[in-house]
């Protein structure tokens, strides 16, 4: 089963925000990549349950994200 994955607008604005404040914005952004490959197939099995939700290292990153298997969509609603 795939997934598609959706960034909140928050979470993209905090995306934003880390990569312009990074010291290696090549690193943010081939995690954010990773995140959105891992988040496609499996997404249960991804990270740790984190309040209801689950929560992923892929550093530098961290995200909180929800799984709505019905819709077959997993968003992506904060990273730091």
């Amino acid at each position: 089963m795939r997934f598609t994955v959706i960034w909140s607008q928050f979470a993209q604005d905090q995306l934003a925000e880390l990569w312009l404040n990074a010291t290696d914005r090549n690193a943010v952004t081939a995690a954010q990549h990773q995140v959105d490959q891992l988040l496609r197939v499996d997404p249960d099995q991804q990270g740790i349950p984190f309040f209801g939700s689950r929560l992923l290292l892929v550093a530098p990153l961290h995200v909180a994200f929800t799984i709505n298997v019905m819709d077959m969509q997993v968003e992506v609603y904060d990273v730091w």
